[in-house]
């Protein structure tokens, strides 16, 4: 334990502030420590190689003699005698009997036992542990260290919560581990206040998840809870509210606390509750006392239609069994501790026996004895003697029912976990161990906290399949017993286990149910229907009702654009941003995509428009070919036209980019193509009037010269030139904000709109507004030379076609920015092909009339005669 001769101060220390002045030590030479005085507390031993301590329910409680100042102290009373009680300390006694003959574990190590009762007294369990802890002889040796086995290396109890945290705050300090076998409370999962205590039973918050599982596995989300007015009812209440309001399972109709002694009026007001609720399934954390109360007005205000839950306190309370009663509790379901099936105890049981002339008390036994057999070992005023030799085998007595092994379970289990830890430690390796140096721990040097280090790490399966292992709070692996209670023909009642509910450290609880084997008390024979509100299904979210709980609500539909696939969603979830949600708002779609496709309509005739224009372009050129030596088509600089020809084809083909699903390559050639092909066209315009200009002012005196400037080589720079100026604009408008494709979901929620962003605005406005300079100086130049006196006067014809051009687009812009989608590439589709077809049948459509049908006219004569009405 480490030094023993601090250990002995603090624990002084504690009996001076519990009031607990019965246990002193002298300290002489430093080889030896001598007890003054100990503790009497019954109990009863065994020697061993190792020594395990035990704290068990012997008797209901004790007295205590008054004590002065002058007087001797006296030991309690203790009264009662509990045979259930001392059963349980007799299966410690049996699984250390059952580990000492298994030659696979601890072999070569006998443990032996001190075994106490704690009276159902805190100072009796304090006193006990206290005693377990600091040893039972007179006078113990030590080593020259104060080093050596510890009077005990575990402690399997006590059962109580209360008493476990008394004694566990004090014998944590030493590391001294305690195994409880009974006690719950929550509390005590709290590692830095009780950093030794380890138990083998779920604590009441395993069982309060517990109850959730079974609400959760039947879909009962309206449900009332009963407690008593204690401790135990108290603090399950905080944890049920506490996890179903994390959990959001269910919820409370109604919450009502159980009041000790004799209440008819306040148990009058909560069967009225309870009678006026919707709730169907009520949930009871109390004792038996409340239950009798309580059913006896559910039996007189006649409520019915009650599932009732019970806690382990009192699902298998036979008093409650009664003909009276069964009406309203058959059917019941309840949590109850784990029943075990321990092989061999009932023999270990039937051969206990008083031994005489025994080295260590055996106190506990003989009291059973004299319990049992109602005699004593020394009589008085007329008691039977006992012998010690009377038969057990033909007695009726709760020490030897082994039918419901529940306590007896969780203790056995307890023993086996010291035993194991023991066994694990004592396996070590030396050089390979887990402590400072790798070293290892031994039976002569050891250090309660080193035998903590493998308690913490044991995990086994006792002989009837329970896994047995710790968490990082020193709980077990939880498992709970689901009980039924069966209501017989015969007006009687079985409780039947038809399920249990298991703690995984991965899964969390699991809970298995036998349905088919619990009884339901009702007309249906299947289990009641309790909710606030009927199940939302999918496609609505739930809203709570104002001012009721969260179970009770109202069933709103998703929105557009969300969905909800579940029932009783308390939210609809946002479909992603290429769905949308299905008309049952239950799930989402794909939104339909939209963009100026080839197989619409609109796309189709753009696109016919677009080739036609296109094979207009080629058979104008085809006939300029074959007619170009004619004076029409060599008149103004035949090249220029072939030139504007080819440029207006790609006008026409330069649409079809805009028609079709967008892509980068698309985005980015479209304007590209449509802004170069158009100045090219442009450009072209422009030169042929400028030349029309200068050749007439070329025709009057002294002005030769003007034409000088308007050879084919300028005029060929000068389209190239300003086309280049275009390109220029391009390049710069795609290297710095590119056209890209864009899915557009403004215009319509549940639809995207493929579309080209334009990338930079600035460059689309310079580029058309290039186009538009070109255009309207051509119109200007145009309209100037319009009235020349030619009979074929070009320039009358640029100026109409300008001016279809720029009234094109001018009406373009405005239609275009409040076009939305696809409706915006198809008005600059349309602009385009106008102002193409515009500048087409303008420029070329009378030319062709001549060189087709009036040929005639296509002679140089015709051409540079004066109209007679322009003679004078």
């Amino acid at each position: 334990m480490g030094n023993l001769h601090a250990n002995c101060l603090l624990l002084c220390a504690c009996l001076v502030i519990i009031n607990l002045p019965l246990f002193f030590f002298e300290f002489s030479p430093p080889s030896s420590c001598k007890l003054k005085r100990k503790f009497n507390v019954i109990g009863m031993h065994k020697l061993g190689d190792v020594i395990l301590g035990g704290l068990f329910e012997v008797h209901y409680g004790s007295v205590f003699p008054e004590l002065t100042f002058t007087s001797e102290p006296h030991p309690p009373i203790c009264q009662g005698f509990d045979p259930p009680g001392f059963r349980h300390a007799m299966t410690m006694a049996f699984a250390i009997e059952e580990i000492n003959k298994n030659s696979n574990l601890l072999p070569n190590v006998t443990l032996g036992y001190s075994l106490y009762d704690n009276c159902a007294t805190l100072n009796v369990a304090f006193s006990a542990a206290l005693s377990l802890a600091s040893g039972q002889e007179r006078q113990f040796l030590l080593d020259e260290n104060c080093m050596g086995i510890p009077p005990v290396v575990g402690i399997v109890g006590d059962p109580f919560s209360t008493f476990s945290i008394a004694t566990s705050e004090v014998l944590g300090l030493f590391k001294l581990p305690l195994v409880s076998y009974f006690a719950t409370c929550t509390c005590l999962s709290n590692r830095r206040r009780f950093p030794s205590f380890f138990r083998t039973i779920p604590s009441d918050a395993f069982q309060v998840r517990a109850m959730i599982q079974i609400l959760k596995h039947f879909g009962w989300t309206w449900a009332g809870l009963l407690v008593s007015d204690d401790d135990y009812g108290l603090h399950a209440s905080r944890a049920l509210q506490s996890e179903l309001a994390e959990s959001g399972l269910a919820c409370l109709a109604y919450s009502e606390i159980l009041p000790w002694g004799n209440h008819p009026e306040e148990y009058e007001r909560i069967v009225k509750v309870m009678k006026g609720s919707t709730a169907r399934v009520v949930i009871v954390f109390g004792h038996q006392m409340h239950l009798i109360q309580l059913v006896q007005q559910v039996l007189k205000q006649n409520v019915t239609g009650m599932q009732w839950i019970a806690s382990e306190a009192w699902v298998s309370v036979e008093g409650l069994h009664t003909p009276e009663f069964l009406p309203v509790l058959g059917g019941t379901l309840g949590i109850a501790v784990r029943r075990g099936e321990i092989p061999g105890l009932k023999d270990f049981l039937m051969s206990v026996k008083p031994k005489q002339n025994s080295d260590f008390e055996n106190s506990m036994v003989k009291e059973f004895w004299e319990y049992t057999f109602q005699c004593k070992f020394s009589p008085e005023d007329g008691d039977a003697l006992c012998t010690g030799q009377e038969d057990l085998q033909n007695m009726e007595t709760d020490f030897l029912d082994v039918s419901e092994l529940r306590p007896e379970n969780n203790i056995y289990k307890a023993t086996y976990a010291l035993a194991h830890a023991l066994h694990d430690m004592l396996g070590c390796v030396p050089g390979k161990g887990p402590f400072s140096g790798h070293s290892c721990a031994t039976l002569q040097t050891l250090e309660l906290w080193q035998l903590m280090y493998y308690i913490e790490k044991v995990n086994f399966t006792t002989s009837f399949g329970d896994q047995v292992s710790f968490d990082e709070n020193g709980d077990a692996l939880p498992v709970y017993d689901i009980m039924n209670w069966l209501w017989l023909p015969d007006g009687g009642a079985q409780v039947q286990t038809v399920g249990e509910v298991k703690g995984s450290v991965s899964r969390g609880e699991e809970l298995t149910l036998d349905e088919d084997r619990i009884f339901w008390n009702f007309e249906s024979k299947q289990p009641p229907w309790s909710v606030c509100s009927e199940s939302c299904p999918p496609g609505t979210r739930m809203v709570r009702k104002k001012g009721k709980p969260l179970c009770c609500f109202d069933c709103i539909v998703c929105s557009e654009g969300n969905v909800n696939n579940e029932s009783n969603s308390v939210e609809c979830i946002s479909c992603p941003e290429d769905f949308w949600s299905s008309p049952q708002r239950d799930h989402c779609v794909p939104k339909k995509t939209e963009f100026l496709s080839y197989h619409e309509p609109l796309g189709i005739c753009l696109t016919t428009a677009s080739l036609l224009g296109t094979f207009i372009c080629v058979v104008v050129l085809g006939i300029f070919t074959y007619h170009r030596s004619t004076p029409m088509v060599r008149a103004n600089n035949s090249e220029l036209s072939f030139l504007l020809l080819v440029s207006l084809k790609l006008c026409f083909l330069c649409s079809l980019l805009f028609i079709g699903r967008p892509r980068l390559w698309t985005c980015q050639l479209r304007h590209a193509a449509f802004g170069i092909s158009f100045v090219l066209c442009v450009s072209c315009i422009l030169v042929k009037t400028m030349v029309v200009v200068a050749v007439f002012k070329a025709s009057k005196p002294g002005g030769g010269g003007n034409l000088k400037w308007f050879g084919v080589m300028q005029q060929r720079g000068t389209v190239l030139v300003l086309t280049s100026i275009q390109a220029a604009i391009c390049t710069a408008w795609l290297f710095s904000a590119s056209p890209t494709p864009h899915k557009n979901t403004e215009y319509h929620n549940d639809k995207i709109v493929y579309e080209c962003a334009v990338g930079s605005t600035i460059g689309f406005a310079v580029l058309l507004g290039y186009i538009g300079l070109l255009a309207i100086l051509s119109f200007l130049l145009a309209f100037l030379a319009r009235n020349l006196p030619d009979n074929f006067n070009e320039a009358k014809l640029i100026t109409f076609s300008m001016l279809i051009f720029c009234a094109v687009w001018v009406a373009f812009v405005p239609a275009y920015i409040n076009s939305p989608g696809k409706y915006a590439d198809a008005v600059e589709v349309f602009a385009i092909l106008a102002s193409s077809f515009g500048l087409l049948v303008a420029l070329f459509g009378p030319k062709c009339y001549i060189i087709l049908l009036r040929p005639e006219r296509n002679t140089k004569k015709a051409i540079m005669t004066k109209k007679q009405n322009d003679r004078k």
